[in-house]
């Protein structure tokens, strides 16, 4: 099991997210932007380096191999970006929540992320499902969020400041995230077995820039007083609210793939596709969606909670359904 969890990502970089979190507490002023370790702008390069390494893995002929199963497609996308926001303002509305709260916000940021790249495809393999699907829509889904995510937040945030203008942020997400993917993907002839041969060092510094980019958050967030209030048992319950989310999603995904008379690997990639968010873009979008760095600590804090529970328990039902197939 603890190889199982390493392997879709529940690993040292997991608990190195918690004890970043703890460094942030303690020692917040070294990741503020006035420090002179730089470390906000640091991240900010970071990430468009990220995205070109991402783009030199992507493979054309797996992208190729799963383009033909196209309602399989249109469920999980519909499901990323249509699924997940319905369900929490339907909630929002029935239980009444204030949607001021930066909490509440960081809860409907979660659910109009794009889905993760590798625990997806990794859990797709673990439960034999259909692995080039699972990677042509865990691919895909991370260059739609870049007009899809800011589109959902866009009517949310002009709520909260009325100067906030949706074209200059995916102009900007265009030119740090979707320019370095489209030259990766150029260069991936040229580069791919390179980096396909040093896939383990790319991924640790993938993991540095997400750590840097939680941490300066973090510090900025506990700098100017944001968790001030909140009680370890306001925090359990976010978490117990962010797993109940995903059963939820997991098994309303259940039921429209079988109505729709999917098989059974068809139906895998569904639900390990279609319930997964994804906590690199997250953090991307977030520096560049929530400008305010004290804000974006406490709205990044319910997708890490979600990405965590994600692991764990789509982990163990993977292992489960695998065993059986």
């Amino acid at each position: 099991m603890l190889r199982l969890l390493a392997k879709v990502g529940l690993n040292g970089f997991f608990f190195c997210l918690i004890g970043v979190i703890f460094l942030a507490y303690y020692f917040p002023t070294i990741g503020l932007h006035e420090s002179p370790w730089h470390l906000p702008q640091i991240a900010e390069y970071g990430v468009s380096i990220i995205f070109f390494f991402y783009g030199l893995k992507l493979s054309p002929q797996k992208l190729k191999s799963g383009l033909t199963n196209w309602k399989l497609h249109i469920l999980i996308q519909t499901a990323t970006f249509g699924l997940f926001p319905l369900l929490i303002l339907s909630l929002q509305n029935l239980l009444g929540v204030d949607k001021t709260s930066l909490f509440w916000i960081g809860i409907f940021y979660l659910a109009v992320l794009p889905s993760t790249v590798s625990s997806s495809v990794v859990m797709v393999a673990i439960a034999k499902g259909n692995l080039p699907a699972a990677i042509f829509n865990a691919s895909i889904s991370s260059i739609i969020g870049i007009f899809i995510t800011p589109l959902w937040m866009s009517g949310l945030l002009e709520q909260q400041d009325a100067n906030f203008d949706l074209f200059p942020v995916i102009l900007r997400l265009c030119f740090e995230v979707l320019l370095p993917v489209i030259v990766g993907y150029v260069l991936h002839s040229q580069l791919g077995k390179w980096a396909e041969r040093y896939n383990h060092l790319l991924r640790l510094f993938d993991q540095t820039i997400i750590l840097l980019i939680v941490y300066t958050s973090f510090c900025e967030s506990f700098a100017g007083g944001m968790f001030e209030g909140q009680s370890m048992r306001d925090l359990s319950i976010l978490g117990a609210e962010m797993l109940a989310f995903f059963f939820l999603v997991f098994g309303l995904l259940y039921l429209l793939s079988s109505w729709l008379g999917f098989s059974y690997e068809d139906r895998v990639t569904v639900l390990f596709c279609g319930s997964k968010k994804s906590l690199v873009q997250g953090a991307v979008m977030g520096k560049v969606l929530f400008p305010n760095p004290v804000a974006l600590g406490v709205v990044l804090l319910p997708l890490m909670m979600y990405h965590a529970l994600q692991l764990l328990a789509g982990s163990i039902i993977a292992q489960q359904w695998g065993s059986k197939h």
